[in-house]
């Protein structure tokens, strides 16, 4: 270790867990040679060093599964650069099914192991108890074998990254508490410690369990929460000779394996136990919370079920280990919205060492190239709402989120925790029109309406299949009211907006005023940052409409790039709310509201009109296919305007419907379609982008056009009316992934189940494929084009 602080330095790495030492070996090996690590305590004192680590490889999205054998990779490549054995046990995984739920569950797991190149299979009830004797295989109905899982040991690859890193030249500082953070105009200069000033260019935040506090230092928002993490050791047991594949036995919130010849029983049981801040102060070393077998009660019942050698195994300990959890379970990379060169890597939700070695990875690429290796927007830092960082919501959410690591992935899945944050301004008429509700970004919208009760979450046909149906068929034939209230609204105001949004966006920013554009966010790779429509309404005003979930990532994006340009930026998402009237009936009831000049309006222009005595500004467009306007009004006078259309005949209609409308007109959506890996060129956008220079990322995209990059969206339709595709399915062409779907639903208006699918390869019009929804293959045929109304004319009357 070393001695003395420096005074300066480039990267300031604050935390010696998995996730600093990794961060701090990929910035010396990204050439930031004096890169150095800050630990309060000792490495791996915190969290790191009682992880069970399990490192299993698949995950929810090809990108976080990516990361993870990236770890795999680094930590067997750690041995031959060190000589540091990390304790790598290959020994596989096996998950059980109990019940139908769990059995769809995990064999849409094996699936996405398919296509993201994972060994996985199914595997009956026998195998599987062959492959773990000890287990009461009675009531397992099957099983997925993943040979390729493994575990290690959490300390040694630390020691082995902090070895490595070293060689390089960065340097590591024990027993060195940082006490503070240096900003200046919203940016990070340097660190206090108790050993001395560190100035430094960028900060990389690791510090786990205090991460929200830490983050403070610097006035940033970093929610996450610590939680009590259970797991059982027993003393050896006869019948565990070597080591043994993980159990998963996710129905009693369990994952079982060998530990020095005797069991480790470990569970995310449903609802966690939070711990309050304050409680782990800068002692907690090594440390681990008091045994609490009155909580861990109802699972070891399910463990002496799963394994009945339990009943005569002599316990060694109840560990109880503190972990640290975000509101959505997923952690946290990237730079901070708040402040400038402060970039998180922190709230791992148990799955740190896993992730490390990938996650550390791309924490460096953040702090040295701008950006991460591949698309992470799921765990960008800047995507949760302000009111999550308050400690009442994250108390009530973080114990929440532990039970979730093992939940059935059902459709329509909400959290029960932390819910009516943020209201719309037709919340009552909403729940008045009983609307079941979600949260997105903390605000409550409406997914479908008409709930009689509520609904049970399953894989076939969902609850609300009819009442999506109506509301589908009111916007088709009728008119239907969808709420974009909760988009981001950013006035961007001054001399230099024209100038200024002509740099940022890579749409035809400087059409007149009264004109609607659609386009598209950049970086200089040519990639999505962000997509969304603006509004020219004055030489020196735009208005912009962004995803619901992005305002606090886009407006930092904005604003990092104003600096240079004489406007204003400023968040307007509360101060107006924003309902799209949509449908044939459209026209006529806003000439019965007073406002009939609107259907003077022409596509993707705006005006404005006194609609039922209210002031809205509508804007001639349309996200579901069917001719309307987006009415901005005034938040106050959201509920007059509501009551008005609705007196005319227009009916609400939910996300779930709006989702299966879009989806039938082939219409990407940011996180969907669109990401940080995709071009507009690969997603079919180019038309929406001027050609030539002049704009962030121009250059990237005209090499990728020169290169002769073409779309890979295409739309599906299954053949098979009761299959329910959720998303991420692949395809197959020939007993080949060809491709995996991205955004699916049923088409009411097509009457059959439809997606949009990225493919590998270019697919012709008409070409017959399979969708594999869960080991299950659904005949289906690709149309390069939108399915419903190819022509756009429905929109344009």
């Amino acid at each position: 270790m070393a001695h003395t602080l420096p005074s300066h330095v480039s990267v300031v790495v604050i935390g010696g867990g998995i996730m600093g030492c990794s961060t701090l070996y990929h910035l010396a090996k990204m050439g930031v040679p004096d890169a150095i690590l800050l630990e309060r305590n000792a490495l791996t004192s915190g969290t790191t060093w009682h992880s069970a680590a399990q490192v299993r490889a698949l995950r929810h999205s090809r990108n976080l599964t990516r990361m993870i054998q990236y770890s795999v990779e680094l930590y067997a490549q750690l041995e031959h650069e060190t000589g540091q054995s990390v304790g790598w046990i290959q020994k596989g995984s096996l998950s059980i099914a109990t019940n139908p739920g769990r059995l769809t569950h995990i064999r849409r797991q094996e699936a996405l192991a398919h296509a993201y190149g994972i060994n996985a299979r199914s595997i009956s009830a026998g195998e599987a108890k062959e492959r773990w004797p000890l287990m009461n295989a009675k009531d397992v109905l099957a099983a997925v074998w993943s040979p390729e899982d493994g575990r290690v040991s959490p300390s040694d690859v630390c020691a082995g990254l902090v070895k490595a890193a070293k060689r390089l030249g960065a340097k590591l500082f024990e027993r060195t508490g940082v006490t503070g953070i240096l900003t200046e105009n919203g940016r990070v200069r340097g660190v206090e410690t108790s050993q001395g000033t560190v100035m430094c260019d960028a900060i990389a935040l690791c510090t786990g369990l205090w991460s929200r506090e830490v983050g403070a230092m610097a006035a940033a928002e970093v929610p996450a929460l610590a939680c009590e993490h259970f797991y059982l050791l027993t003393k050896p047991i006869d019948g565990i000779v070597g080591n043994t594949p993980t159990l998963s036995d996710h129905d009693s919130h369990l994952y079982i394996r060998d530990d020095s010849g005797g069991l480790l029983v470990g569970c995310f049981e449903p609802m966690g136990k939070p711990i309050a801040p304050g409680v782990l102060n800068g002692s907690f070393e090594f440390a681990l919370l008091p045994e609490d077998w009155e909580h861990f009660e109802p699972m070891m019942i399910n463990a002496l079920h799963r394994l009945p050698i339990l009943e005569k195994a002599e316990v060694k300990m109840l560990l109880n280990g503190p972990e640290s959890f975000t509101p959505d379970g997923t952690f946290m990379l990237g730079e901070t919205a708040e402040t400038r060169g402060l970039f998180l890597g922190c709230g791992m939700n148990s799955v740190g060492v896993a992730s490390g070695g990938g996650a550390g990875m791309n924490l460096a690429h953040y702090i040295v190239r701008g950006h991460a290796a591949y698309d992470l927007t799921e765990a960008d830092a800047k995507r949760f709402a302000p009111i999550f960082n308050n400690i009442e919501h994250l108390m009530a959410r973080a114990p929440e989120i532990l039970g979730t690591h093992y939940d059935i992935a059902y459709p329509g899945k909400q959290l029960k925790t932390a819910r009516d944050l943020r209201a719309l301004p037709l919340n009552k008429e909403y729940r008045e029109a009983n609307a079941h509700m979600g949260q997105f970004y903390g605000w409550e919208r409406p997914l479908y309406f008409g709930k009689t009760a509520e609904p049970v979450l399953r894989f076939d046909r969902p609850d609300w299949f009819e009442n999506v149906r109506a509301e589908v068929m009111a916007a088709h034939e009728q008119a239907a009211i969808f709420d974009a209230s909760p988009f981001g609204k950013i006035e961007v105001e001054g001399p230099d907006a024209e100038s200024f949004l002509l740099q940022v966006c890579a749409g035809h920013m400087a059409r007149s005023p009264g004109s609607v554009i659609y386009t598209a966010m950049l970086n200089e790779r040519g990639t999505f940052e962000s997509d969304l429509t603006a509004q020219r309404i004055t030489q020196d005003h735009y208005r912009l409409f962004v995803g619901a979930t992005a305002i606090k990532r886009d407006l930092a994006w904005l604003r990092r790039h104003a600096q240079c340009y004489n406007v204003t930026l400023t968040d307007s998402t509360e101060t107006y709310a924003v309902l799209g009237l949509m449908g044939p009936e459209a026209a006529r009831i806003v000439s019965e509201c007073g406002a009939g000049d609107l259907n003077n309006v022409s596509y993707f222009k705006h005006g404005t009109a006194r609609l039922a005595g209210n002031h809205v500004r509508a804007a001639r467009m349309s996200y579901v296919g069917e001719a309307g306007w987006e009415l901005t009004c005034l938040t106050e006078n959201a509920s007059d305007l509501y009551a008005a259309l609705a007196a005319a005949g227009a009916k609400p209609a939910g996300l779930f419907a709006q989702t299966s409308m879009r989806i039938e007109k082939g219409f990407c959506a940011m996180g969907h379609e669109l990401d940080a890996d995709v071009t507009p060129i690969a997603a079919g956008l180019d038309f929406a982008v001027r050609k030539g220079n002049g704009f962030i990322g121009a250059e990237a995209l005209s090499d990728v056009r020169a290169r002769g990059e073409v779309s890979h969206i295409v739309s599906l339709t299954l053949d098979d009316e009761t299959a329910v595709p959720l998303g991420h399915e692949p395809i197959y062409l020939d007993d080949r992934i060809v491709g995996q779907t991205s955004s699916c639903a049923f088409g009411y208006r097509v009457g059959k189940p439809v997606g949009l699918c990225h493919t590998r390869e270019p697919l012709k019009d008409g070409v017959r494929v399979q969708i594999d929804i869960a080991r299950r293959m659904v005949d289906a045929t690709v149309t390069i084009g939108p399915l419903f109304d190819p022509a756009g004319k429905r929109m344009n009357r």
